[in-house]
């Protein structure tokens, strides 16, 4: 078995439950790090994609392996300041989707520079940053509310 199509499509209000589950499985938050201050509060998560789904700046995409809904990525800020963001469902880690997902958004939105963060340990998404052609720029600390403590992140370019 070949390794799973990958494929991006506008976000669809049926797709907003299954990310609420994906972006509130502890061990992925805890990876993750820098979340929002509590993954389980569903009316916060929805009051945040109703800002993000209105928005005129942010492009923010579903991410599809093999036709199925496994993640969501975008890009989102101010110009300059332009952030890439990711979030694959945890069981499908480990099989490239997240780099797969990345490098499409990165050809559906070809502004530069942009910018990444990532948790220091979180050897995933440093490594899916790299193979995308970001490179380190500088490193930060900041309080994760994931774990409930500073964590050090590095900071990513992609010019």
């Amino acid at each position: 078995m070949g390794a799973p199509e990958v494929t991006l499509r506008e976000v669809r209000d049926s797709d907003l439950p299954l990310f609420f589950a994906y972006m509130s499985d502890p061990e992925s938050v805890r990876t993750a790090a820098f979340t929002s201050e509590d993954p389980g509060d569903r009316p916060s998560f929805e009051a945040h994609w109703a800002r993000i789904l209105d928005s005129r700046t942010v492009v923010m995409r579903t991410v599809l392996a093999d036709g199925e809904v496994v993640g969501n990525a975008g890009v989102y800020g101010s110009e300059g300041d332009r952030q890439v963001t990711y979030w694959i469902d945890r069981p499908h880690w480990g099989r490239g989707l997240a780099t797969a997902a990345l490098r499409a958004l990165l050809e559906a939105v070809p502004e530069r520079p942009l910018h990444a963060r990532a948790a220091a340990d979180n050897a995933g998404s440093v490594r899916v940053l790299q193979k995308c052609g970001f490179t380190v720029t500088g490193k930060d600390r900041g309080f994760a509310h994931a774990r409930g403590e500073l964590t050090d992140e590095l900071l990513f370019t992609l010019d």
